[in-house]
């Protein structure tokens, strides 16, 4: 089983992702879910927004990064939208990554590097018609190219936190798949 360290998402630790996280410790993996928000959760991605701008960004990037060393090496990083910043980040620079499963979001690979780390197995998800994934696509794209160990899934929509099931954007049907392409992934790394 792996042990996952999942970094939430512009609203916030919300309860959806506290279920997701949930549904891969019934299957036996280990999962963290660390609030770099101190408890906080946000009724649009608008008002996370302005939090995270007013307690910047980079500071909290720089928290989230701290905090991985409180999990050892050995780990799948997970980020969900805002959170693939530090999953990315701590996947292409850490010794040890096992994996990263980077959803609704990707960061171009040269921020934190020059190539994706060889043989490293992630996964990117994200909604065909996402206006925020949209704009990250081109880098998703070019890091499935770059690594025969990296997966792009592209969902029907346009839903941006569409597996957060405490959300208005949340689509089951999708959820539901890339809940089980997650699982099939940590079964393999």
């Amino acid at each position: 089983m792996a042990e996952v360290l999942i970094f939430h998402h512009i609203q916030g630790l919300t309860d959806g992702v506290r279920a997701f996280a949930d549904d891969l410790r019934r299957v036996g993996h280990t999962v963290h879910t660390p609030d770099l928000f101190d408890g906080r959760t946000f009724d649009s991605i608008d008002d996370g927004f302005a939090f995270a701008q007013e307690a910047g960004f980079d500071a909290l990037r720089e928290r989230g990064v701290a905090l991985a060393d409180e999990y050892g090496t050995d780990l799948v990083y997970a980020g969900f939208s805002f959170g693939v910043m530090i999953a990315q980040q701590l996947a292409q620079t850490r010794p040890g990554a096992r994996g990263a499963l980077l959803m609704y979001s990707c960061i171009p690979v040269s921020e934190f590097g020059e190539a994706w780390p060889a043989g490293l197995p992630a996964q990117i998800h994200g909604k065909e018609d996402d206006e925020f994934f949209q704009e990250d696509l081109p880098a998703a794209r070019a890091l499935a190219d770059s690594s025969p160990t990296v997966e792009l899934f592209l969902y029907p929509g346009a839903q941006h936190l569409f597996a957060d099931s405490s959300l208005d954007a949340f689509d089951p049907e999708a959820a539901a798949l890339l809940t089980e392409r997650v699982k099939a992934f940590l079964a393999s790394v």
